[in-house]
């Protein structure tokens, strides 16, 4: 395999077979030592993390696939940290989706004056372009055709998945007492122009609470994987 692109959590390899390998790594974004999953650099490494993530990934993805939701994923070697999943074409330069049941975080911050935190959301769905420059601006639809990134029908059935997705983890999280507030998705398109989920599954992607309080993505991720053995 060759050598594609080396990420902050992720190295990127090319198989022979057209497909892709990703290689989760221990390091983890931060600032000062601190673990921060929005942070756009490494902040330290976390012994096991990278083993724990593709785990919550796997399971993720695999209950996806037999939803019938279209993904990258094709399998998980979780001894080696390594997943293998198909080619796909991001849009733009990378565009993240985000859907909200409970108003926090950013949203709070653009919408406080109409909104208390913690207010439930009917499932939004709402786009940012990935660009740590501009601090990953919010786009609309008129704007993603505007720039060309994406059409209206691609951005419908994008959103009608995204829901799909979210409930269903949604549901997982509420098995084990949790309850997700936000989540953040990535889509991509394969060969034949058929949208699918891409990237990672993780708990550095969505915030979830638990008795009232928003857990740290490491604790999610120890609670999601407490069944396994490492």
């Amino acid at each position: 395999m060759r050598k594609l692109y080396e990420g902050k959590t992720k190295d990127v390899f090319a198989l022979q077979d057209g497909s892709y390998r990703l290689k989760f790594k221990d390091d983890v974004t931060g600032e000062n030592g601190v673990f921060d999953p929005g942070a756009n650099t490494v902040g330290l490494s976390i012994e096991g993390i990278g083993k724990r993530n593709l785990r919550v990934t796997a399971m993720f993805f695999e209950m996806l696939n037999k939803a019938g939701i279209q993904t990258h994923y094709l399998s998980a070697d979780v001894e080696n940290g390594t997943m293998d999943v198909k080619a796909a074409k991001a849009f733009g330069k990378g565009l993240e989706i985000i859907c909200r049941y409970r108003a926090v975080g950013s949203f709070l911050r653009r919408y406080g004056a109409y909104v208390q935190e913690g207010d439930k959301l009917n499932a939004y769905v709402e786009a940012t372009l990935k660009d740590d420059q501009r601090g990953d601006p919010l786009v609309t639809l008129e704007g993603l055709e505007a720039l060309g990134i994406m059409s209206a029908a691609q951005f419908a059935e994008i959103k009608t998945s995204t829901q799909k997705i979210t409930a269903l983890i949604s549901n997982v999280l509420q098995s084990k007492g949790l309850e997700l507030y936000d989540i953040k998705l990535e889509f991509g398109i394969d060969n034949t122009g058929q949208v699918m989920l891409i990237d990672e599954i993780s708990s550095g992607n969505m915030r979830v609470y638990k008795g009232g309080k928003v857990m740290e993505p490491l604790d999610l991720t120890v609670a999601l994987v407490a069944d396994e053995k490492d």
